[in-house]
């Protein structure tokens, strides 16, 4: 089987590799632009598989719906989508399916930083889980982001319509079942509502 598209992402463990300086790691990322790529807290490279045509119009569905809102809204901070990638605390590399980031916490950074792996957590993210992904893993995912300063994040299993809700400070997770609901950005993006059944 293709390591890429495993239930896992292909852990890059040459010992080079794990030592790469953060100037070092942007270099690699932008010289293998067609991949996925993210870094954990031990500084290993995780390489994903592309995002899969299905992933993808559901991923543009959300973050049109994102958009829509932030268009109502554009003096509370900024959207991303999957290919923005954060600096999170604890070193790590990551890049949600959908994030947000205050404007005071977006203009505090200078103009090179956001034109790198901008050192922030989003308080806000969502990630898409595709049929080869993992839920273990991006469980996992979603309480790292949530020690590292997120506030609210969202895990869609959009296949078997599950979504995880994960909250600042509440330990574990709230699932919900069915997707014939919509999702609160409550206090976090206050006035936001997906439409999970346009997830489908």
């Amino acid at each position: 089987m293709n390591p890429l598209f495993a239930d896992e992402p292909l852990v890059l463990d040459d010992p080079y590799m794990s030592r790469m300086s953060e100037a070092e790691f942007f270099d690699f990322c932008q010289q293998h632009r067609k991949w996925r790529i993210e870094r954990n807290a031990q500084q290993e490279i995780l390489i994903m598989a592309p995002t899969f045509s299905l992933t993808g119009k559901r991923n543009a569905r959300l973050i049109g719906q994102l958009y829509t809102w932030w268009n109502q809204h554009p003096e509370a901070g900024e959207i991303f989508d999957s290919n923005a990638g954060f600096t999170l605390p604890n070193g790590a590399v990551r890049s949600p399916d959908a994030s947000w980031v205050p404007a005071a916490r977006w203009n505090a950074l200078s103009p090179e930083q956001r034109e790198k792996f901008a050192a922030i957590c989003p308080p806000f993210v969502v990630e898409l889980r595709s049929k080869t992904d993992s839920l273990k893993v991006l469980l996992a995912k979603m309480e790292e982001y949530r020690e590292n300063g997120t506030q609210l994040g969202w895990l869609l299993s959009c296949d078997d319509e599950t979504a995880y809700i994960f909250r600042a400070e509440e330990p574990g997770y709230e699932t919900l079942e069915g997707f014939e609901r919509e999702l609160s950005g409550e206090d976090v993006l206050a006035g936001f509502a997906l439409d999970l059944r346009k997830l489908r």
